[in-house]
């Protein structure tokens, strides 16, 4: 059996995990939830980049703080994504299977 980090906290922010062979239904949630973190995290870098190109526009301390926030959100879901497929990835690795 796998272990595998979810892309969310528990309620007291501690790690979520499942067990399993990476095909049940809380493997296809999780991949479902990745792909949405990813894709807000790949618009909030766009939103970003839009704003910081109006040079005529200075953000206000409220805008930058909300966009500093959303950074921190949007960081810490694709740094989760990241070690979650990085484990798997060696687990994969260590039994001989880079499929799963």
């Amino acid at each position: 059996m796998k272990e595998r980090l979810l892309p969310w906290a528990g309620s007291d922010g501690k790690p979520c995990y499942v067990i399993g062979d990476g095909v049940g239904y809380v493997s296809r949630v999780a991949d479902q939830v990745e792909s949405v973190q990813l894709g807000m995290a790949g618009r909030l870098l766009d939103h970003t980049a839009e704003l910081l190109a109006e040079q005529e526009k200075q953000l206000t301390n409220e805008e930058l703080h909300y966009l500093v926030r959303r950074f921190v959100e949007s960081l810490t879901e694709t740094k989760r994504i990241a070690e979650s497929r990085g484990a798997r990835v060696a687990a994969a690795a260590d039994h001989g299977d880079l499929t799963g």
